[in-house]
C-alpha cells in the first residue's frame, strides 16, 4: 500500500502540521475541510500508523507523526527541485536577472562577475540589492531574486542550495583619535574596555534575525541600516567595530583606522567566515542566472 502515496496527502500533511489545524490546512490548499480530512485519513490507514493526537481541540502530531513529518518535508523539496530542474530543461532566457548580496562580500567583484555575464546575455537586465544578515536569505524567500551571496552559517533553509566561495575576513577597527586608543600601555583590550564605548552595528532589514544580536559585546550600540553608513560613523570617531578587511585596508594602511586587539572579538581581533552562493531548490535558474553562478564560484576560487 505504500506505493499508493501521494504527492498531495503529503502537501496535505506538512499543511496541517503547520497551520494547526485541518480548517487553517485547507484554507491554504485552497480545498474543502472534509477533503483534506479524507486525505490524512487515508494517509495514516496506507502507513499504519496515526500521524495526529484528534483527542483534543486541536490535532496534535504524535510521536510517530513527528518523525514522518520530517520525511515528507524531504520528500517534497527533492521533488519541487526535480521539477524546477526539468523546467530549466526548457527556460529561455531571462528578461531580468535578481541578486541580493550580502553587505561582508565585495559589490566591486559582483560587478566584474555582471559584466562578464551580460557579455553573453546583453539583453539580459539586473537587480542588485546589498543587504545585511538575513536580508539575502529574505530576498530568496520571497523570491525577490534567483541568486543570493550569503556570509557566515547563522542562516539556513532547507528549501535554498549553499555552494561555498570563499572566506571574508571581519576586523574590529576603531578612528585613530579614538579614546579607545588612548592609555593602554600597549596591552590588548578587554572586553570590559568597550562596555563604556558605543558599538556600531548593522540593523536586520528582515525579520529572520528577531531578537538575535550578533558579535554585539558592548552594552551600549548605534544601530544602522548600511556597511556605508557604519564604516563612516567609525571614521568620524563615534564608535568601534567589525568591518570587513576588504572595506577598510586602505584606512588601515593611512592610519585613518586602528585594528583592535580584543580577544573576545577573535584573534587578534578578527573573524573569518565562508560566503556562499545561494539560490532556490524549488525554482529553475534560467541560462544568465546559471552563467553568472557559475562565473562568480569560478572566479572565486582563482582568488583564493
Amino acid at each position: 500500500m505504500l506505493d499508493a502515496l501521494t504527492l498531495d496527502q503529503m502537501r496535505t500533511f506538512i499543511a496541517i502540521a503547520d497551520t494547526g489545524s485541518f480548517r487553517a490546512a485547507a484554507q491554504r490548499l485552497s480545498r474543502v475541510q472534509s477533503g483534506v480530512s479524507v486525505a490524512i485519513a487515508n494517509l495514516e490507514a496506507q502507513l499504519g500508523v496515526e500521524l495526529f493526537d484528534r483527542s483534543g481541540h486541536r490535532p496534535v502530531l504524535t510521536p510517530q507523526g513527528q518523525v514522518l513529518l520530517g520525511n515528507a518535508r524531504d520528500i517534497i523539496v527533492r521533488v519541487d527541485a526535480l521539477r524546477a530542474k526539468a523546467r530549466g530543461f526548457a527556460a529561455g532566457v531571462e528578461t531580468e536577472l535578481g541578486i541580493a548580496v550580502d553587505t561582508l562580500f565585495p559589490v566591486q567583484q559582483v560587478g566584474r562577475v555582471i559584466s562578464q555575464m551580460r557579455e553573453s546575455f546583453p539583453s539580459v537586465s539586473v537587480r542588485v540589492q546589498v543587504v545585511p544578515l538575513g536580508g539575502p536569505l529574505e530576498a530568496l524567500r520571497q523570491k525577490r531574486c534567483a541568486l543570493s551571496i550569503m556570509v557566515g552559517e547563522e542562516f539556513r533553509d532547507p528549501r535554498i542550495r549553499f555552494d561555498a566561495l570563499t572566506s571574508i575576513t571581519q576586523v574590529a577597527v576603531v578612528a585613530s583619535g579614538h579614546p579607545l586608543t588612548q592609555g593602554k600601555g600597549g596591552r590588548s583590550l578587554e572586553a570590559l574596555d568597550l562596555a563604556d564605548h558605543l558599538q556600531i552595528v548593522l540593523s536586520d532589514p528582515s525579520p529572520i534575525s528577531e531578537g538575535r544580536d550578533f558579535g554585539v559585546i558592548s552594552p551600549q550600540t548605534c544601530r544602522v541600516n548600511t556597511q556605508d553608513a557604519k564604516h563612516n560613523l567609525i571614521l568620524g570617531g563615534v564608535g568601534w567595530g567589525r568591518l570587513p578587511f576588504w572595506l577598510v585596508e586602505r584606512d588601515l594602511e593611512q592610519g585613518r583606522l586602528i585594528r583592535m586587539n580584543v580577544s573576545a572579538l577573535g584573534r587578534n581581533g578578527e573573524v573569518v567566515s565562508e560566503a556562499y552562493i545561494a539560490h532556490r531548490l524549488d525554482e529553475s535558474m534560467g541560462p544568465a542566472t546559471r552563467q553568472l553562478a557559475d562565473i562568480l564560484i569560478n572566479l572565486t576560487k582563482r582568488s583564493a
